[in-house]
This record gives structure tokens, sequence and C-alpha cells, in this order.
């Protein structure tokens, strides 16, 4: 799973990276980005690259309970295509999520150890995620978003057996076109990030 990361590179510079000017997010570096905070994502709309914060924890459109949102937190890449809490947004609202870390925690005994994993080079990256719209009662729109994550690599394995989808820069922008609706180029993207390029260290909080 993804229950935690870290983001403190400054937006900008992710953003340009996308061709984004407008930054103008509300969000504070953390290294200890949670479930139930509103976080920054890059999507793609009106031919444009966007970026918005959204609240994590996935609310679908048809539910009649927000609280469902605590236990979306990430979706499975083996199941987003079919799970009707996330097959819409998987073909219609895809969003990139940037990071400078995950952690994972592994069990010892009674304990529970967590560990940061980053890329070797120490740039940031961007986690596959889904938006999504829900109107409350009052007529409100409230926009969250789920991280997908899939089996883990070689690297993350000893720690735990999930790990969150990192989206290599060559299927990025497919990945936020939302012209693309075939799950079979979708779902090559959704595969654990190479072991190689990634390191596992104590977290440094």
């Amino acid at each position: 799973m993804c229950g935690r990361f870290v983001l403190i590179t400054d937006l900008s510079v992710i953003a340009e990276e996308f061709g984004v000017h407008d930054v103008s997010v509300h969000f504070s570096p953390s290294r200890n980005v949670s479930p139930g905070q509103h976080i920054p994502a890059f999507l793609r709309r009106d031919n444009q690259n966007m970026m918005v914060t959204y609240l994590w924890g996935l609310i679908p459109f048809w539910a009649k309970d927000p609280s469902i949102g605590a236990k979306l937190i990430n979706a499975r890449a083996e199941t987003v295509a079919e799970k009707p809490s996330f097959k819409n947004a998987f073909l219609q609202r895809r969003c990139l999520i940037p990071a400078d870390a995950f952690y994972e925690w592994k069990s010892e005994g009674k304990k529970k150890i967590p560990y940061t994993f980053s890329l070797k080079s120490g740039a940031p990256f961007v986690f596959a995620g889904l938006y999504e719209q829900w109107i409350s009662p009052d007529k409100k729109t409230v926009e969250t978003c789920t991280i997908i994550t899939t089996r883990a690599n070689g690297v993350v394995a000893p720690v735990h057996d999930r790990m969150p989808v990192i989206v290599p820069k060559v299927a990025q922008e497919l990945w936020l076109n939302p012209e693309i609706k075939d799950p079979s180029r979708l779902l090559d993207i959704l595969k654990p990030y190479p072991e190689e390029e990634l390191v596992c260290k104590p977290p440094d909080f």
C-alpha cells in the first residue's frame, strides 16, 4: 500500500516538467504527507496540463457516505479497471501525484519499522493516481484522489508486498491523456518501478 509519503521539492520545479506555470496551490512541504490531507496533483484538461489539489482518499461519485474515502486511499493495479469504486475514473480521470519518497512499514514482532524509498538520483517522481468529484447533500463539490499500487519490486519486497506505482517519464503524457481509454495501454503502465533505480533507507523524521 501507500499510506505516507514525502514531498519537499518546490512545486515549481516539478511543474516545469509538465509545462505548468500556475503553481498557486495551497500545500506546505512535508516529510509526512498523510491520507485526509489535500495533496498536489497534475492532470490534463482542455489540452493543457494543470496542477490542482485533491483530498487524499477517493470518494466515488455515487457514494452516499463520504467516509468511504478513508478506505480508498489506494487502488490496486490488478483490479482498478473493474472495481466499481475506480473503473470510471481509470478511464476518464487520471492524474499524477508528485513525491520525493514514500514509506512502507515492516512488521518485526509486535513492532512496525518504517523505511523510506526514493530514487537513487534523489529526483522527485510521480505516482499514478485517479481523481473524482463528489457532490455532498448540501451541493458542495468535494474533489478527491487515490494512489494506485502494484506488487513490490525487489527493493521494497523485504519490507512490504505492495508499492505505489511510479510512472516513468516516457509514460506520463499517455497516463494524463484523457483521450486514451484503451485499458491494455493504461494497465501496461501500472508495473513495479525498476528496482535498480530505487534506494531504501531508515526514515529521517
